[in-house]
């Protein structure tokens, strides 16, 4: 029997294909799927990955053989399932692994309205029964099997993006964007359709065995291209999705990265100007900077766990019209409360050409501290070796700790975050402070202790 321990993950199901995972498998998903969420309709999209066609219909035939009709959206990006699921009322899954290697797929699942499924909201039960079925035999289909039938939203889905951010009047912007053979490739052009931005494509041939570079533009190896086209052509700016199109990175006009939380920060203002009021949610790894211009604009800053499932439910909470993390993940109330990537970069686009300034200067109000990144410590005692840095700090004079989400240190001109990995062997650290020399100081005294 298959370890599903090894592919069920906290919010998702991931793993190699076919060694961990195949299309039998997927079947018995989209029945245990359809058994938990007791929906008699589900929507079924996939990214461009070889193994995902097969996948994704197979676990709509196990969806079916349980009596609820299939809506097959084929090739899409995640939040564009997401938007099928909140706009068609249905639950959905979404094929993809995201930014991992070609070797991988995986299921993104979500209750009707794109809400989120994790592992104490319906996956561990899902687990659970598919486990059963594994170890006596899956049921025998129902009598009345559900229909399949395919159907494109993608227009749907572009002119609904376009309805939240008005780029109709902005000056002409000129725009590299690099789709890392992944779904940008596929959305980009429709969203961007009729706009004022003449666009540069960078690698937007579909290729799930990712030619050119990992789809991954967390790591700076795989955004170079990127920074050397903007450079190379005057462009006002860069964009880079991962391999489902969820998440959007930014360089500005000299190629420099710009941070997710100046990105968090950008548009918490700009939801905040339509909203007067709300709560912006961010995660506890964002920079102070985010909460600093929720306040300055009215707003209340609401700080959370890293992971989306924490987001969207304190999304639902405290009815957010916006939430932000440090991953370049972005959610919108406006959006179902779900993750895209695609909004966020059409309202950077808007507050770049809005006004006549490059985006560096735009930005740099929304980045106002030194930070290190995310620093990741391969460690045989996570709990240990956390612990150890505990204790440096507990008895400190003006430091604070807390344990929301790992241990997080605060004094007054800079914080760090200590998390373990819930999938490796991994100690996750980052740091932020008023300057440059003090960030590198705290980073080497907390490695020092976590690889000591």
């Amino acid at each position: 029997m298959p370890d599903l321990s090894q592919i069920v993950k906290a919010y998702d199901v991931r793993g190699v294909v076919p060694d961990e995972w195949d299309e039998r498998l997927a079947e018995l998903f989209g029945a245990a799927f359809t058994e938990i969420t007791g929906s008699r309709a589900i929507v079924i999209g996939h990214d461009m990955r070889p193994s995902s066609p097969g996948l994704a219909h197979a676990f709509g035939r196990g969806a079916a053989q349980r009596g609820a009709d299939v809506t097959e959206i084929g090739l899409c990006s995640t939040d564009q399932l997401y938007y099928a699921s909140g706009a068609l009322d249905l639950p959905g899954a979404m094929f993809t692994a995201s930014h991992n290697p070609a070797r991988y797929n995986g299921i993104k699942m979500c209750r009707a309205g794109a809400r989120p499924v994790g592992q104490d909201s319906g996956l561990a039960d899902i687990r659970a029964l598919v486990e059963r079925w594994l170890d006596e035999g899956a049921p025998e289909p129902v009598a009345a099997r559900g229909a399949i039938h395919r159907r494109d939203v993608l227009e749907d889905y572009a002119d609904y993006l376009k309805s939240l951010v008005d780029l109709a009047s902005i000056r002409p912007l000129k725009v590299v964007v690099d789709a890392g053979n992944g779904m940008g490739g596929h959305t980009v052009p429709t969203v961007f359709a009729g706009l004022p931005i003449e666009l540069d494509a960078m690698y937007f041939e579909l290729d799930g065995t990712f030619p050119n570079h990992e789809a991954n533009p967390l790591d700076p190896a795989n955004i170079v291209d990127l920074q050397a086209r903007v450079r190379a052509t005057g462009a006002d700016a860069g964009l880079a999705f991962d391999g489902d199109a969820d998440r959007c990175f930014v360089v500005d006009e000299r190629g420099e990265p710009v941070p997710p939380s100046a990105i968090t920060a950008l548009v918490a203002s700009r939801e905040l100007a339509k909203a007067p009021g709300s709560a912006i949610i961010h995660n506890l790894i964002t920079s102070w900077t985010v909460s600093e211009v929720v306040k300055e604009h009215g707003g209340t800053p609401v700080r959370t766990r890293v992971g989306h499932s924490f987001i969207k439910a304190e999304m639902a909470n405290t009815g957010a019209i916006f939430g932000g993390e440090h991953s370049a993940h972005y959610y919108f109330r406006d959006f179902w409360n779900a993750d895209t990537g695609m909004l966020a970069a059409l309202h950077v686009l808007a507050a770049l050409g809005e006004q006549p300034g490059p985006l560096s200067e735009l930005v740099s109000a929304y980045d106002r501290y030194a930070s290190s990144g995310e620093i990741n410590s391969r460690v045989d005692d996570q709990a240990g070796r956390a612990a150890a840095v505990k204790g440096a700090f507990a008895d400190r004079q003006g430091v604070t700790l807390d344990e929301l989400d790992g241990l997080t240190v605060t004094a007054d001109d800079w914080w760090f975050n200590l998390r373990p990995s819930n999938t490796e062997p991994l100690l996750r650290l980052n740091i932020e402070a008023r300057d440059r020399a003090t960030v590198d100081r705290v980073r080497d005294e907390v490695l020092a202790i976590v690889r000591g």
